[in-house]
């Protein structure tokens, strides 16, 4: 696979930041439900070594989630506290280091700021960081609201087609790379 420009960029400058969508893109997504505890937790094949490999290229590694499971009272903000540190305890026992974990638990239909594919969690990133430049930022995720959310904050975006049944997929325009699975973002990175 020919290295896109805006990674070879990353790799030579070290300042970007990494956006990664959490269900579907670290997590199986379970479609029509929700991950409502951390026995429902499943890292997708690969992600492990492929954040492990990547994460040194980049200067801040954020994760940004819809999590609207809260506003349908399918669980609690402690429940899905419990889910991020778990995920979290496990990423660093592989050396894998996530800077901060932003979510979104209002209900799409009230249209929150901080619901992709509105910027919310991202201003928030950039206000919690130094640093934060979204013109050196690459967002990976599975959804349309994704892609939606690095577009409109002007980062290079990498869309994981999971290839659900249902899903609706984004336009060419709004990702700067396809990929069938994180497993092939490390190689992008070498």
């Amino acid at each position: 696979m020919k290295v896109p420009e805006f990674i070879q960029q990353c790799l030579e400058d070290g300042d970007w930041c990494l956006f990664l969508d959490r269900d579907g893109t670290i997590n199986k997504r379970l479609v029509g439900e929700y991950v409502v505890s951390y026995h429902q937790f499943e890292f997708l094949p690969g992600i492990i070594e492929s954040l492990k490999e990547i994460q040194g290229h980049f200067k801040y590694l954020f994760i940004v989630t819809n999590q609207q499971g809260i506003g349908k009272e399918l669980m609690t903000h402690e429940d899905l506290s419990r889910i991020h540190q778990q995920m979290t305890q496990d990423f660093t026992a592989f050396g894998i280091h996530i800077d901060q974990i932003y979510y979104c638990p209002e209900l799409a239909i009230y249209d929150s700021p901080n619901r992709k594919p509105n910027p919310g969690m991202a201003l928030q990133a950039q206000q919690d960081f130094e640093g934060v430049d979204f013109k050196k930022s690459i967002m990976i995720g599975d959804t349309l609201s994704d892609m939606q959310f690095g577009k409109n904050l002007g980062m290079k975006t990498i869309w994981v087609d999971h290839k659900v049944k249902g899903d609706v997929n984004p336009s060419s325009e709004l990702y700067d790379l396809y990929i069938s699975s994180l497993t092939e973002i490390k190689e992008l990175f070498y």
